[in-house]
């Protein structure tokens, strides 16, 4: 894997195309490229016939350097860096930054090609990309390229995990329509890599994330709420109202009001699409601080608490199906 940056200070992880994958992709176009060589030669012997010798000459060099030379020059331009052995093999040439090369990037490639891969069969290039760490011959040195892999194998995906149970539906009453995208994207990011991290820097973190979260939706964070836990809670209350917003109002749960471990229940189209809810029981259990469980804050209200039981139906009718109902 190679990181690059580009100049919006965007982080690319690129996968450079090894030895192997591009000799396979030259003698791909080196035997296509040869094929219409031979095919144009044999065409203009028998319309040049009629010439001298010098001027045969000078049409054979012109043809090799139109068909060997420009032909994989003009491919490569015109397809953004995919010539059909790259394509075959699965390869494209990109600039050191990671955009989509050009006319120069393909000419310096081109011509430096012709010493290094045609004049030495390959044994300047096979040496050069032999030494490079990222795998570039010198056509691509000098024209500041690079090769990589476009078909990289599917990454296993990575769930934002739950909140607690207690916290579930506790923040259906924040705005968030002022949070930012790349804020979510920052505490997604997070929460699916907090087990990774060492525990005190993973709080550290939580808690500067949850201070610009809270800051964004005007309401501080409840006392005794672990960071991460309040993190998780108003990334799920957020995925519940995208649920909604999309399926219409109640029917993004399958049975509402009820509240699982593992997050709202999910039907129909929804179900099984972890940016919206759904979670699968790998994810658990989750930790969301230095101790081994978060501590229930005393404001939270428990389940042990007695006190007169509040009918299912009476509860949905007073407020909006959320997918969620106050504990008792």
């Amino acid at each position: 894997m190679s990181e690059l940056v580009t100049g919006e200070a965007v982080a690319l992880e690129l996968r450079p195309a090894r030895l192997p994958s591009r000799a396979l992709a030259i003698l791909l176009d080196l035997a296509v490229a040869m094929v219409a060589y031979l095919v144009v030669t044999v065409a203009l012997v028998l319309a040049t016939a009629s010439l001298d010798e010098a001027a045969q000459i000078a049409v054979s060099i012109a043809t090799f350097l139109l068909v060997l030379v420009g032909g994989p020059i003009a491919v490569e331009t015109l397809s953004h860096g995919r010539s059909l052995g790259k394509m075959a093999v699965g390869l494209r040439v990109v600039r050191d930054d990671g955009g989509p090369i050009r006319f120069r990037h393909a000419l310096v490639r081109g011509a430096v090609g012709v010493v290094e891969i045609l004049m030495t069969f390959g044994v300047v290039a096979v040496i050069a990309s032999l030494v490079s760490e990222r795998g570039r011959r010198l056509g691509d040195v000098f024209a500041g390229t690079l090769v990589v892999r476009e078909r990289v194998p599917v990454a296993r995906t990575r769930f934002v995990p739950p909140p607690p149970p207690w916290l579930a539906g506790r923040f259906s009453g924040l705005d968030l329509s002022s949070v930012p995208d790349g804020l979510w994207l920052a505490i997604r990011q997070y929460l699916t890599r907090m087990q990774q991290l060492d525990p005190q820097v993973g709080w550290a973190m939580a808690a500067r994330l949850a201070a610009d979260l809270a800051d964004r939706t005007g309401a501080p964070v409840p006392q005794g709420v672990p960071p991460a836990a309040y993190l998780a809670a108003v990334v799920q209350e957020r995925q519940v109202r995208e649920v909604r917003r999309a399926f219409g109002n109640g029917t993004a749960g399958g049975s509402p009001g009820v509240v699982g471990a593992a997050g709202p229940a999910v039907s129909g189209p929804a179900a099984g699409r972890p940016d919206i809810g759904g979670v699968p029981p790998t994810a658990m259990p989750v930790t969301y601080g230095p101790q081994a469980s978060p501590a229930r804050p005393a404001s939270a209200p428990s389940p042990q608490a007695t006190g007169p039981s509040v009918p299912q139906d009476a509860t949905t009718a007073d407020q909006p199906s959320t997918g969620f109902i106050p504990p008792a």
